[in-house]
């Protein structure tokens, strides 16, 4: 088996929003280039059931994004894709259901807080068009339509219930729109297309109060993500490096996970115990308390 669930490779951390539940990045604004990518793909790729074109940064907005697609395809790894879903009309369809594209995730949540008052319909029905072709074209795809605004880990927030109402209405279905993300949260609507809930949650900083010692993680046993520049972190919430492990463009990956850090953090998470600073200032390992619920769908 191989050791990652999910590889975290960051090739732009430029956004076109700003979303209000999504800090600004602080680092130099950067592209992974084409050519970067594929030296680090073929680095991880023995090490990781899968790629996700995100950490930071609106992938679609990469000016080589169908290339790199494209690459995943060649090197065969399944690829999972997080968007805000503005940029969809950009690219035929193709570009997304002749690759390796196993799973898409539209951040919904995003368009009514970067445009409040503004006509969202537009928005979604290109989303839902995409979502219905891919039905018809690649019904392997999964398709997550992504509501992360809850307020609680119960119940709905009111901004969400016209997007539910108009998704059940466009496929002509309905489903149980009780919401407790402590113990489901993926409600099924046709095919493998999905809302997926969740509440907010507040990015790990250095600057954040201290909190605990004591905590488990996935980080650097599911997952762990690389920068645009090739810093490696341990968690994909980690986005100013601040628990920096290595350079993939300095180091082999395999290499990098072999550092004493590394090895000094995962064995801290599997023992209960939070080695840095910054994931001793981390609030949303308070998830993992009990039964660990999966990263994603």
């Amino acid at each position: 088996m191989k050791r990652f669930r999910r590889v975290y490779i960051e090739i732009s951390n430029i956004c076109n929003l700003q979303c209000t539940f999504c800090p600004e990045v602080e680092r130099p604004k950067q592209v992974m280039s084409q050519a970067q990518f594929k030296q680090v793909l073929t680095d991880v790729a023995p090490h990781t059931d899968e790629v996700c074109l995100h950490l930071m940064g609106e992938p679609l907005s990469h000016p080589e994004f169908p290339a790199i697609l494209a690459e995943c395809t060649r090197q065969e790894m399944p690829v999972q894709l997080t968007t805000n879903g503005t940029l969809l009309g950009k690219f035929h369809s193709d570009v997304f259901f002749n690759s390796s594209l196993r799973q898409i995730n539209f951040s919904l949540h995003s368009f009514k807080d970067n445009f409040p008052g503004k006509d969202w319909r537009p928005y979604l029905y290109e989303v839902l068009d995409f979502t219905k072709l891919a039905l018809q074209e690649k019904p392997e795809l999964y398709v997550n339509f992504r509501l992360w605004n809850l307020p609680t880990t119960t119940g709905m927030k009111d901004e969400n219930q016209d997007f539910m109402d108009e998704i059940q209405g466009y496929f002509n279905i309905g489903v149980n729109e009780r919401v407790d993300v402590a113990h489901r949260r993926s409600k099924n609507i046709i095919g493998r297309a999905y809302f997926h809930f969740d509440t907010r949650f507040e990015w790990p900083s250095l600057t954040a109060p201290f909190i605990s010692e004591k905590g488990f993680c996935h980080a650097l046993s599911q997952h762990v993500g690389i920068h645009a520049d090739g810093r490696v972190v341990a968690c994909c919430l980690d986005k100013e490096a601040g628990n920096k492990l290595g350079n993939v463009f300095e180091l082999p990956f395999g290499q990098i996970m072999g550092l004493e850090l590394t090895q000094k953090m995962h064995e801290g998470f599997q023992k209960g115990q939070l080695v840095t600073d910054l994931c001793q200032r981390c609030t949303f390992i308070s998830r993992f308390k009990k039964s660990p619920l999966p990263v994603s769908l």
